[in-house]
């Protein structure tokens, strides 16, 4: 097979945006049809439109593959799997006729990534079949590549020479691939892999919260009350003002005011059972001021097993009345916008009346990053605090408050 490129060369010509895009553009034949694909609905509405365009489109052959790449872009999760399937049917048919496969098009395809990540992915996949020792040689291009699959064969691939130095008792260059590996990684899993390697056979200090964006100090106030379920939509104080001197009545009218709270907690969970007790059928809330350095877009991620609701610069967000269906990292991704200088950060909790021993949480993590998952962090962020006691618990590392 004919080489696909020199790699060197053409991640120059990339960096320096010298690379143009593909000009399929204008194709009499394949725009129609590729239009009929994105008319597909969510409800299969023009499915047997797209069945007919789709052979037609493969019968376009090898020339077809790029177009169809770059058709990919802005298209809905049903067009691109109508498109993905036509792009491998396509490719299997070929390679299995012995026809050429234009590899240096789809290397320039997949290097310029402005494209369409799942389309690069698909790119980068066809490539490793053509040949799987050039593609493997683009790997370490990918450390901060966009699209998360390709980002992860470049920490994976750091991850496993890491490991092979510490094998040979090489401590020094382990601990810098593993903290390279470690920038670079937005896979959790990864994250997880190369902090226990540091931790546990490096013997180094790791700030996961950092790393991740998590939000780790906060003025918490409760328990309002939650009877029947009631406290998630009731307006209590803090959704009024935030007055971190105020004294509120409370459940059964007993007053509560605004506490100091840090979490050490690997993953950021601020646990109100911590400063307040197990309780049930009761609502807190947690605040905290975030300033950015500019005006831009991010992501609140969360993770919350409880009723919740949260409010950016007293704007709700979103929120969902739902209990116990089990709380994960990232589990909502919010898609917001930071204004410049302070941002005024508002979660509420609700805890029911259930007793299992599987119920007992009321907590969340919230961490702000962009859409990568690259963490943003706020110009005014303490110091991540540091475990007083390390204890197994699920869900991460102990806790504190401080």
């Amino acid at each position: 097979m004919k080489h696909f490129g020199t790699l060197f060369a053409f991640a120059l010509l990339v960096s320096t945006g010298f690379v143009p895009s593909s000009t399929h553009g204008e194709n009499a034949t394949l725009n129609p049809l590729l239009a009929t694909l994105k008319e597909v609905g969510p409800e299969g509405e023009g499915n047997a439109e797209a069945a007919a365009a789709w052979e037609k489109i493969t019968e376009e052959g090898a020339p077809a593959i790029i177009p169809i790449l770059e058709a990919m872009s802005g298209s809905g999760p049903l067009t691109r799997n109508w498109m993905r399937s036509a792009v491998e049917a396509i490719f299997e048919k070929e390679t299995n006729a012995g026809t050429a496969i234009d590899a240096a098009a789809l290397e320039n395809f997949f290097s310029n990534r402005e494209h369409d990540a799942r389309a690069r992915d698909l790119a980068y996949d066809l490539l490793t079949k053509l040949n799987a020792d050039e593609a493997a040689a683009l790997i370490p291009s990918m450390l901060d590549d966009p699209s998360p699959p390709l980002r992860r064969l470049a920490v994976g691939q750091l991850i496993t020479r890491g490991k092979s130095e510490l094998a040979a008792e090489k401590k020094d260059a382990s601990f810098a691939t593993l903290n390279e590996a470690l920038s670079a990684a937005r896979d959790i899993k990864q994250i997880n892999e190369i902090a226990k390697l540091l931790r546990e056979k490096l013997e180094q200090k790791v700030d996961l919260p950092k790393h991740f964006g998590f939000l780790s100090h906060w003025h918490l106030i409760a328990p309002f009350d939650n009877t029947g379920k009631e406290g998630f939509d009731t307006a209590f104080p803090p959704e009024k003002e935030i007055d971190l001197d105020a004294t509120y009545e409370g459940k059964d009218s007993k007053e509560v005011t605004w506490q100091e709270y840090a979490t050490a907690d690997d993953y950021g969970m601020v646990n109100f059972n911590t400063p307040f007790s197990p309780l049930k059928e009761v609502t807190g809330y947690a605040y905290t001021d975030y300033e950015s350095d500019e005006e831009r877009d991010a992501e609140l991620r969360l993770g919350c097993k409880n009723a919740w609701k949260i409010w950016l610069n007293g704007e709700l967000i979103f929120g969902r009345d739902e209990y116990h269906r089990g709380a994960r990292i990232d589990q909502y991704i919010l898609p917001v916008k930071l204004k410049k200088g302070s941002n005024a950060l508002l979660v509420k909790a609700c805890q029911n009346e259930q007793e299992q021993t599987w119920t007992v949480e009321w907590q969340f993590q919230l961490r702000i990053c962009d859409s990568t998952g690259t963490a943003i962090l706020a110009t005014n962020r303490k110091p991540t605090p540091e475990p007083e006691v390390k204890a197994r618990r699920r869900g991460g590392a102990a806790e504190e408050k401080k």
